[in-house]
């Protein structure tokens, strides 16, 4: 298994970061979180996980042992595949995770693109005693209308990620949010396609 990989970050891109160790450039699937902290030719360390398929192998990258930890707990849920484990942890950190679980706050699943009312609740019962209590303190939920919404913040922390200045990712956020308002849980990775289409357009 390979438990974490250490070296230059040679490339980003939406949903994945390339970084070179010993001269061999590993690409693993990140969250737009984990992308935003990461910036091109910086060293980065990234605890991983292996996803083997009979026709793949898929490394997924995360910030720290914890978010590695919760991402191969989600999967032990039936239909819970590495991607959508990978989204909720887009979505949700952790912590905020098992606060869900252990408060069985079905709307916090929700937010997750890919997880209804029904599959919701049966994830909380699939879930209870497996992801265990909040280690820390979970700061409580932002009201809707209090400050930017959590999709905006992550997409420009994405786009600033990927070497963008803060103007032309607030302007790439403006340009996107039509279409995020239309989706009751906007999908981070969509969006962050659609910025980069604009951005693209404007250079």
């Amino acid at each position: 298994m390979i438990a974490f990989v250490q070296g230059q970050v040679a490339a980003l891109s939406t949903g994945t970061a390339v970084v070179e160790v010993g001269g061999v450039g590993l690409a693993l699937q990140c969250t737009p979180t984990t992308l935003s902290a990461l910036r091109l030719g910086e060293p980065a360390r990234l605890a991983t996980s292996l996803v083997v398929r009979e026709d793949s192998l898929t490394l997924y990258g995360f910030a720290d042992e914890d978010e590695r930890a919760t991402f191969e707990l989600l999967q032990n849920a039936s239909g819970v595949g590495p991607r959508l484990a990978q989204a909720m942890l887009g979505v949700h950190s952790p912590d905020a995770l098992r606060l869900a679980v252990a408060t069985g706050d079905e709307k916090a699943l929700m937010a997750v693109p890919g997880i209804g009312k029904r599959g919701a609740q049966k994830l909380l019962l699939e879930y209870k005693d497996k992801l265990g209590a909040p280690h820390g303190s979970v700061p409580a939920q932002k009201p809707l209308a209090a400050g930017p919404a959590p999709w905006s913040e992550q997409l420009q922390a994405a786009l600033v990620g990927l070497g963008y200045a803060p103007r032309e990712a607030e302007d790439a956020v403006a340009a996107v949010t039509p279409e995020a308002e239309m989706q009751s849980s906007p999908d981070i990775g969509a969006l962050l396609k659609a910025a980069l289409r604009t951005l693209n357009r404007t250079r």
